[in-house]
């Protein structure tokens, strides 16, 4: 059975203002042909299927025709899990509809481990292999709030509840893998999907990927995961990347770079081919749709490159940063007179010489559009005087009230 492995398409997200409905577009064509040419039986979305809990229509356009085409292909099913970007009942709301396409959505946790556990069939009735579609899993998905807990509580909590989750979810899909051995179906393999920030995992500058549960980053390892697993398909980290070394553990990453942070990066989705329960992994290379290209330097060196650029005729989406030592009031001007005939955009122009000499040297100048929600806190923070040693506590308190309302569903009744 041939499995290919995605994640993070972010349908609908927007570059400083600018849509890019024509780059999902035509990697959503390249998959439809990439899943024709490899023969792919099933194919493994795991979460950040759209960018915002509440899509609008283009978007939902491109993820329901999609769905369909796959249908007409050779694949024989799609498992779609919730991501912490998605609204698990905007994902939930038609999955008994698209059941009928044999497209398999777990947007959210439902309370019985066993509505996770998925097992795909060959055109026979055949068990070919058993998915363990475990969503996004929210803190109050898995973690109970109890008055008095320290921080270190509250992380021993999320790694327990999560490593549970898991061991619930895979100890199902154990028994139904016996059940099919009694029955002469030998070396059926388990699949588990996840989103959730492994503990190492690479990130990059800009690509929005932001920490799930309040301080236990670093304690998500691979040994959370039962050892009955075959090969582990996560998301949400959008650097192609194994969990701790183990090669059946990985982030397939993002399949369109989501910022200029990520344009120098090979974008992948991974192929697995089972043979009884030991997976053949291959990587398959992304094609870049639309180039995005970031230029830092001063004056001469930005001139420089974008001629290069205009002599082989770039279409590029520009970030432009000016790091010179003199000041120049007229950047954007000259940028636009030098970009003058060719197909390129600037997308953002970042003058750091002005950040450097006013907006650092003189705070009240400062915008929030130069700040955080951190910076925000640490500067009330600051205001208000408040002693060193109460500052953790507090930081801890603030991270998780604004980790909540990112995870509030919208759509939810």
């Amino acid at each position: 059975m041939r499995i290919l492995h995605t994640s993070d398409w972010h349908l609908g997200r927007s570059l400083y203002g600018r849509k890019r409905y024509d780059e999902f577009s035509l990697f959503l064509d390249w998959l439809i042909q990439t899943i024709e040419a490899e023969r792919i039986d099933a194919l493994l979305v795991a979460g950040d299927v759209f960018d915002t809990s509440t899509p609008g229509n283009r978007a939902q356009a491109l993820y329901y025709r999609f769905l369909v085409r796959v249908s007409d292909t050779c694949c024989r099913h799609v498992v779609v899990i919730g991501g912490n970007h998605d609204s698990p009942s905007f994902l939930d709301a038609p999955k008994e509809l698209l059941h009928a396409l044999n497209v398999y959505v777990v947007g959210s946790v439902t309370g019985a481990a066993a509505d996770e556990v998925i097992v795909l069939h060959d055109g026979k009735g055949v068990p070919q292999v058993i998915v363990c579609a475990v969503p996004y899993l929210r803190d109050r998905d898995i973690r109970t709030v109890e008055p008095g807990e320290t921080i270190d509580d509250k992380n021993r909590k999320l790694v327990d509840g999560l490593r549970q989750h898991y061991s619930e979810v895979c100890a199902i899909a154990g028994q139904k893998r016996a059940g099919f051995e009694s029955e002469g179906h030998t070396n059926v393999p388990i699949v588990a999907l996840g989103h959730l920030f492994a503990s190492g995992g690479k990130t990059v500058d800009g690509d929005g990927v932001r920490e799930l549960y309040v301080g236990s980053l670093v304690h998500v390892g691979k040994d959370l995961f039962p050892s009955s697993i075959d090969y582990l398909a996560l998301g949400h980290l959008h650097v192609p990347q194994t969990v701790g070394g183990a090669e059946h553990m990985r982030y397939s990453g993002s399949p369109i770079p989501m910022g200029y942070g990520e344009a120098e990066q090979n974008k992948k989705v991974v192929m697995i081919e089972f043979n009884g329960t030991a997976p053949g992994i291959r990587e398959i290379q992304v094609p870049c749709f639309q180039e995005l290209v970031r230029i830092t330097g001063a004056l001469n060196e930005i001139q420089a490159k974008i001629d290069d650029l205009k002599m082989n005729d770039s279409r590029a989406w520009l970030e432009i940063e000016y790091t010179g030592t003199t000041m120049v009031p007229n950047l954007r001007e000259m940028v636009d007179e030098a970009l003058a005939g060719s197909a390129m955009e600037i997308r953002r122009i970042k003058n750091r010489w002005v950040t450097d000499r006013v907006i650092n040297a003189v705070k009240e100048n400062e915008t929030l559009d130069d700040l955080d929600v951190n910076d925000v806190f640490d500067r009330c923070l600051d205001a208000f005087e408040v002693p060193g040693e109460d500052r953790e506590e507090l930081k801890m308190s603030y991270k998780e009230i604004v980790r909540s309302l990112h995870d509030n569903d919208p759509n939810r009744e």
